[in-house]
């Protein structure tokens, strides 16, 4: 057995080397452990072996070294040999040195040979494993083609060729059904080393999917002429992908399109039917989000930087419209810029701003005007004036002076306290001056104003 196993060991090599793909060097490492571990299983672990790979014989010779000590000291012939007997070995010889003998390999025996074969599979798949991650490894963000095999408690696992991939429920299209035998494509997002080998995770649900299937079918993305800045994706329903180029005479949105839509449909049916938006991308984070919203029109947009916050107000036959079928158009378009955007009608725009003049004119000596100067600068109500600091008021016209700044904060706080010591609730805007802009709703509004101004004894 072991004559066999270890018989034209250079061809050996050779062939796995080819067939695997596997380096020389690996095999001959794994077969010179091999041979040690089956040389210790017969002669015992505290013996001194080396294994050496002879290139010129193809074989691996296998050496066991003994001090070489004086006759009348020699206790252990497993680790020591006689200067008489080294010298019959080696005439230069000499006494403390370190000699190795040769063993014959052919007498470690069935079992051990066995034993060296299993290490030599073992390195060999370990070295295949190996060879397959670093592969895929570099070829991760790439989109991959395979068969589809079977499914795992939900997975589908797609043939490679050389490995297997899985693509989990979570990165498939809702709706997609794939029989075995089936060509599958997918986004090669995630490559992982495990006991069991490298583990690819595919998605067909992945943004990088949607963005590299444009930079296969679209030229001008692959060279560099159009760039791709950010996508979004509900998978399998609808998807949108905002595009920029810095050549003028180019048009971004056109180039993706295609002549009559050709581009833009192959990819649509590589992902069932997922109709997708290409829209400008634009440095001005408010035309962005007004591009990303299409096609629902925009009336106003409100922006709160510090906390990367938007509210966006649309006529109200636009606002079913902006808003998409379960909220998909908007969470696509917040996805797209990563801002919060908040939808809202004219008409609740109007009551807002209806109810925040109302709130604000309650406080002593506010007038209309300076209340909506006020309301535009930021400030929506008597409560957020209380709350805010000396120089956030002076950005307000006409409250550039820090003492009058003080005073309307000091107003407002003494305000808040006065409906509070008095168990009363801040009032709010009739509902009539919002719905109906009529004299008689605002004279409504203004005589409820004088009401609550009376009850604590201020006057407009």
């Amino acid at each position: 057995m072991a004559e066999n196993l270890f018989t034209d060991l250079a061809k050996v090599i050779d062939q796995v080397g080819r067939d695997k793909g596997i380096d020389k060097e690996v095999i001959i490492d794994a077969v010179k452990q091999a041979m040690l571990v089956a040389a210790r299983k017969k002669y015992g672990t505290y013996r001194e072996i080396e294994a050496q790979y002879n290139e010129a014989t193809g074989e691996v010779e296998l050496y066991e070294f003994k001090e070489v000590v004086e006759k009348e000291k020699f206790v252990d012939e497993e680790v020591e040999i006689t200067l008489e007997d080294a010298l019959l070995l080696d005439p230069g010889a000499s006494l403390n040195d370190s000699i190795g003998i040769k063993l014959v390999s052919n007498d470690l025996g069935r079992i051990a040979a066995q034993t060296a074969k299993q290490i030599i599979l073992q390195k060999v798949r370990d070295a295949e494993r190996e060879i397959i991650f670093s592969e895929f490894e570099q070829r991760k963000g790439e989109i991959a083609s395979g068969i589809a095999r079977r499914v795992e408690r939900g997975a589908i696992i797609v043939d490679l060729g050389r490995t297997e991939a899985h693509i989990p429920p979570r990165e498939q299209i809702p709706g997609e059904v794939y029989k075995p035998g089936d060509r599958i494509q997918g986004y090669l997002s995630e490559v992982r080393q495990t006991t069991r080998g490298p583990q690819i995770i595919m998605s067909r649900a992945d943004e990088r999917y949607l963005v590299k299937l444009f930079e296969m079918e679209v030229p001008e993305i692959y060279d560099g002429v159009v760039e791709i800045m950010s996508a979004a994706r509900e998978p399998g329903q609808r998807a949108k992908i905002a595009v920029r180029t810095k050549d003028n005479s180019v048009d971004p949105v056109g180039a993706c399109v295609g002549m009559k839509g050709s581009r833009v449909q192959n990819i649509v049916q590589e992902l069932k039917g997922e109709k997708i938006d290409i829209v400008m991308w634009d440095e001005d984070i408010t035309r962005f989000a007004c591009n990303a919203l299409a096609p629902a029109e925009i009336s106003k947009v409100f922006l709160d930087e510090e906390n990367k916050e938007m509210e966006i107000v649309v006529p109200d036959s636009q606002l079913s419209l902006a808003i998409g079928r379960k909220g998909q158009n908007v969470r696509l378009a917040a996805k797209l810029t990563t801002w919060k955007l908040d939808i809202m009608s004219d008409t609740a725009a109007s009551a807002r701003t209806a109810e925040s003049i109302f709130n604000l004119m309650l406080i002593p000596g506010m007038n209309e005007t300076m209340a909506q100067n006020i309301f535009q600068s930021g400030f929506g109500s008597i409560q957020s004036i209380a709350a805010a600091k000396v120089e956030d008021i002076m950005t307000i016209p006409g409250y550039d002076d820090p003492e009058k700044a003080q005073k309307l904060i000091t107003d407002a706080t003494v305000l808040i306290k006065s409906y509070k010591d008095q168990g009363l609730a801040v009032p709010k805007s009739p509902q009539a001056a919002v719905i109906d802009k009529g004299s008689s709703a605002k004279q409504r509004a203004e005589e409820q104003l004088k009401a609550e101004l009376s009850k604590l004894g201020t006057n407009t």
